[in-house]
């Protein structure tokens, strides 16, 4: 009897570890007044395959299935795309709207370090307010968060609107623009030549 690779039981000092870093996480969260959100875990494959959604290389990734009635459905990849669903349902929704989730979210994915195929994400996110507050707000808030885990970083901050921008004036088209920044991502865990090569095809 095992664990499926890429997924881990945890008890004992590491859960009580993983807790104290949640309610860390809560904290600070519900101080800069965002909301406790829960999202399904389980949603219409359709939803998670929107173009929007995170490109060719998750949809490879995404654990699907098919339930009694035939529907084709998935498990989440991360926790956006279920944020999304709930504003879009909601028309109602007062703005702007702060919300943070915690969740364990699946990935069918190779499983090498750092890349699990069972892991916990933590989203915060704020939508209705418009210009760089919300963003300057949110570094703010990660700053606070290391701050108080005793954890030193340097935070960066990623414009997509400005990327684009970049990315046009060097002649990439629209539709390749989504597929160009994925990959642009994996400079940190890439070597160069591997990212041009992926650049290129």
């Amino acid at each position: 009897m095992q664990n499926v690779k890429g997924t881990y039981d945890y008890y004992g000092k590491d859960q009580a570890i993983r807790k104290k870093v949640q309610a860390t996480l809560q904290e600070v969260f519900e101080v800069y007044d965002y909301d406790e959100m829960s999202s399904t875990i389980l949603s219409e494959l359709d939803l998670l395959a929107s173009k929007y959604a995170g490109g060719e290389e998750i949809l490879k990734e995404m654990y699907q299935l098919t339930d009694q009635g035939n529907r084709s459905l998935g498990l989440r990849y991360d926790l956006t795309i279920p944020f999304a669903k709930v504003i879009a349902q909601n028309p109602g929704i007062e703005f702007p709207f702060r919300r943070y989730e915690m969740g364990k979210v699946f990935r069918d994915g190779p499983v090498k370090r750092g890349r699990l195929r069972e892991f916990m994400q933590c989203d915060v996110d704020v939508v209705g307010i418009e210009g760089l507050e919300a963003e300057a707000e949110l570094m703010l808030l990660a700053a606070e968060v290391f701050k108080r885990l005793d954890i030193m970083v340097t935070i960066k901050w990623n414009n997509r609107k400005f990327l684009t921008e970049v990315l046009e004036s060097m002649g990439v088209t629209s539709d390749q623009t989504l597929t160009v920044m994925l990959t642009l991502d994996k400079i940190a865990k890439l070597s160069r030549s591997e990212v041009q090569k992926e650049l290129l095809q």
